[in-house]
């Protein structure tokens, strides 16, 4: 679960971001940018899928299921107002999700939950927080993975890594409809 130190650097990061120009609010959307985000994020899944299930590369496991959830987030985001751009998109795009996208995934949860009220708070937020957080650890593990020579890749995390993106991915288009 994100701890609240997490959540306030997201916040102030946020706003020195919007400042900066590494995200920007938008007025007028064009679909085809959601769309094109969407179609990455659904190749990249396939991707790692392919990768996976034929034994090719647990790195690049790793590194496209990441991307398929890196995509969804950004279709998401774009989907409530928010361009991020091209400057320390990863970080911007994590930060964002914490602030703008988790309060939506904790009411898409207790929609899900309707029926369990008093549970489903508890869980909606802890689910939210979880699928934030692993969107945060995938990042950090693609990098450290991709850049990194002397760590090996295990494939339990390439398997970890792919279970998360589908399930990111699926809460992300719950979003969008």
């Amino acid at each position: 679960m994100l701890d609240k130190k997490r959540i306030n650097e997201a916040q102030s990061n946020l706003k020195r971001y919007l400042t900066e120009g590494l995200i920007k609010e938008i007025k007028i959307k064009d679909s085809r940018v959601q769309n094109i985000l969407l179609n990455n994020c659904h190749e990249s899944l396939k991707v790692a899928e392919l990768l996976n299930n034929g034994n090719y590369s647990n790195l690049w496991t790793i590194v496209t299921s990441y991307y398929s959830m890196y995509y969804a987030a950004n279709a998401v985001l774009y989907g409530i107002g928010y361009k991020v751009g091209e400057q320390i998109s990863h970080k911007v795009t994590a930060d964002a999700l914490i602030v703008y996208v988790m309060s939506k995934l904790e009411v898409s949860f207790l929609e899900d939950y309707e029926e369990a009220k008093e549970e489903a708070l508890e869980l909606s937020k802890n689910r939210a927080s979880e699928l934030v957080e692993d969107f945060d650890r995938e990042r950090s593990k693609r990098s450290r993975f991709q850049y990194s020579t002397t760590e090996m890749v295990l494939k339990s995390k390439a398997q970890t890594s792919l279970v998360r993106a589908k399930k990111f991915i699926a809460e992300m288009e719950k979003l969008l409809s």
